[in-house]
């Protein structure tokens, strides 16, 4: 297991690859150090997204769900509907304008969950953050 430091919004939180999703995780690691922008979900409920257009991590599904807990990050492959990684901050179902999805888990926030709820009603109310994954 490899832990990443995630910046988001300006808040520090700390992650560990999730064993269930090893492709997932090896390719993820090879975009680091790596920057987006973070805005909120549109149907999937309490989370916040990273959409990536077509962008191609070269991976299919490993240990999917639709279901994430709060902490979670989700990678969509694509397909359906576009590339994106989901971060769930509170009760989250997956979901496009086109129905329920699913990603694979690949990231646990392990320090930090009490500001994130924090992070989504910024991402809310203030618009998208910037979003940033390091090595720890």
């Amino acid at each position: 297991m490899a832990r990443i430091r995630i910046t988001a919004g300006g808040m520090p939180f700390s992650a560990e690859t999730h064993p269930g999703a090893p492709e997932t995780v090896a390719a993820f690691l090879k975009l680091l150090p790596y920057r987006q922008k973070l805005i909120h979900v549109r149907w999937s409920g309490e989370g916040c997204w990273i959409p990536l257009g077509e962008f191609k991590l070269g991976v299919g599904y490993e240990n999917h769900t639709s279901h994430p807990s709060v902490g979670d990050l989700l990678f969509h492959p694509g397909g359906f509907s576009e590339t994106e990684i989901l971060l769930a901050y509170g009760s989250c179902c997956f979901a496009s304008k086109l129905g329920q999805l699913a990603g694979n888990h690949f990231l646990t926030i392990v320090e930090g969950r009490e500001r994130l709820r924090a992070l989504g009603e910024k991402v809310l109310w203030q618009g998208a953050q910037d979003i940033l994954f390091e090595l720890e």
